[in-house]
């Protein structure tokens, strides 16, 4: 599947902002048989007066984009020509949890994908008795590993709300579990909360969702802004498996990759420090269009 994609966020400062650094994460992967960026620009205003690009521990692409000049906006636009593949179907292959616990014991890898770094807790994603017996109450006698997420996946979109106004970037993953109510970055750090909580290594991914539905299908929820889902790592066979929790389905051709790993603090958009006053406004839109 074909899709252009177009990403515009802006900051704006009460205050003139005197610098900056930040961390930018926009642009779409490279992902050899899933994904590939045919085309892909990135537009900073005003321009950076240092701009390095680089490549994290998980290998995901970013630029490091320093301001030494006052500003009082700044705005970032992407634009790209994505394919993204299918994924196949998948026979489910993955142990029971005793099994996966060998599996994960056995793996002697601290690669940067190693299930080692996904499965205690990580900066926004604490390990807590409520989501670990959330997660427990679906445990189903003799189910696997797959079976287990899959039902997670599906509950936690029964359970939730998807919810604009309920959370910001900065409400704790725990606060939006005890209301019931969020958007995908919420229910994906509750999923993974969930999933490690019980045994199941699992990570955040960052990226975009087709915003114009297929014919007769309903348009996702989280489409009109930057979206979020999870990576379970379901065994040695399977490896890692994405889910949606957002829209109760497993991430497919609609979803187009940015960036993964451990959380959203890992892989933030914009991430970075200024020296400024006051607090700030931002906005963002995002068109994820299918070519032809």
């Amino acid at each position: 599947m074909l899709y252009d994609i177009l990403l515009k966020i802006e900051y704006d400062y009460p205050d003139t902002a005197e610098a900056g650094r930040h961390m930018v994460r926009i642009m779409p992967a490279d992902l050899p048989g899933e994904q590939r960026a045919i085309a892909a620009t990135m537009t900073v205003t005003p321009k950076p007066q240092e701009w390095i690009d680089r490549v994290d521990f998980f290998g995901n692409r970013f630029s490091e984009l320093l301001f030494d000049q006052p500003h009082d906006v700044v705005s970032f636009e992407a634009k790209a020509r994505v394919e993204r593949v299918a994924p196949g179907s998948r026979f489910d292959m993955s142990p029971p949890l005793a099994g996966l616990a060998q599996e994960i014991e056995a793996y002697r890898g601290v690669d940067a994908w190693s299930p080692h770094h996904f499965t205690g807790a990580s900066t926004l994603v604490p390990i807590d008795g409520g989501t670990t017996d959330y997660a427990s109450a679906h445990i189903r006698d003799g189910a696997s590993t797959m079976e287990i997420v899959s039902a997670i996946n599906l509950a936690i979109n029964r359970d939730m709300t998807f919810d604009p106004e309920a959370t910001t970037v900065d409400t704790p993953m725990l606060e939006a579990f005890q209301r019931r109510h969020g958007v995908c970055q919420d229910f994906s750090h509750i999923m993974i909360a969930c999933l490690r909580g019980i045994g199941i290594p699992a990570g955040y991914v960052s990226g975009y969702l087709r915003t114009i539905p297929p014919p007769g299908r309903p348009r996702l929820e989280g489409a009109d802004a930057m979206h979020a889902w999870v990576r379970a790592w379901c065994g040695g066979e399977m490896g890692w498996v994405e889910f949606d929790p957002t829209n109760a389905t497993m991430a497919g051709e609609d979803h187009v990759v940015i960036a993964r790993a451990r959380d959203y603090f890992d892989i933030a958009p914009v991430k970075g420090v200024m020296r400024s006053a006051g607090a700030h406004t931002s906005t963002q839109s995002v068109d994820v269009v299918p070519v032809g």
